[in-house]
């Protein structure tokens, strides 16, 4: 009753339509696509997905754990994301496309984070309790990139597209590849809208690019060596 007289109240519905505009405002800031706060409402998948999570929220901490299942499945049919209602969320997550994204049930997520489409935080099957990772704020996960087990990801760091994360990435840090490794940690804070998953290097595409121009250096080397046999042979 009290839950109820609350929500009715001035302030009660004050303070839902603050979250709403909240969440409106995080997706405005980081979607360059948005024409205006109506589209963002009535439009995107993302958006409607995390207001579906945070009413599921509300009943999974009252341990309604079917009425909260419910409300996140119906959320999965409409929108192709899925948050478990036990997940912890902070304000302003983006989605972007959303489609494919799975968040477990241990997850914990800080503030102002975004998240591409096709992106798991899930566990490993192993662990018991506390399963999933945890983001600080301002963490950047890639398209397709899955974070597995329940270790930290630290504030502002970036994870690029189709990353496996299998272990603990400190803050300000670049983590990349399969499994993912730590490319970039310079300290500075890396700044929440800054979305750019290209221009992140790759350990590996260099060490394939360096071994390459060594074969090509050393083919050279032997093509010389071969003229000179023929030369030789020749004379």
């Amino acid at each position: 009753m009290q839950t109820r007289a609350f929500l009715f109240s001035e302030k009660g519905r004050k303070h839902m339509f603050d979250k709403i505009k909240a969440d409106i405002k995080s997706v405005r800031e980081r979607d360059p696509a948005v024409k205006s706060d109506l589209e963002v409402f009535f439009l995107y998948p993302s958006f409607k997905a995390v207001r579906a999570y945070r009413r599921a929220h509300k009943w999974y901490l009252k341990k309604h754990y079917f009425i909260a299942r419910w409300i996140s499945q119906r959320a999965l049919r409409k929108t192709g994301i899925e948050i478990h209602p036990g997940a912890t969320i902070g304000k302003g997550l983006f989605i972007d496309h959303g489609s494919g994204v799975v968040i477990g049930e241990t997850t914990e997520i800080g503030d102002y984070c975004t998240l591409y489409q096709n992106v798991t935080l899930g566990g490993t099957g192993k662990d018991t309790g506390k399963r999933h990772p945890t983001l600080g704020n301002n963490v950047m996960v890639g398209s397709g990139a899955r974070v597995l087990g329940p270790f930290k990801v630290g504030d502002n760091a970036k994870i690029a597209a189709n990353a496996v994360v299998l272990s603990e990435v400190p803050p300000n840090s670049t983590a990349v590849g399969v499994p993912a490794r730590i490319v970039r940690r310079d300290g500075q804070r890396v700044n929440a809208c800054d979305l750019d998953q290209i221009h992140i290097p790759d350990p590996v595409a260099q060490q394939i690019c360096a071994l390459q121009s060594r074969l090509e250096t050393m083919q050279s080397e032997i093509d010389l060596l071969r003229e000179e046999l023929k030369e030789n042979n020749i004379k």
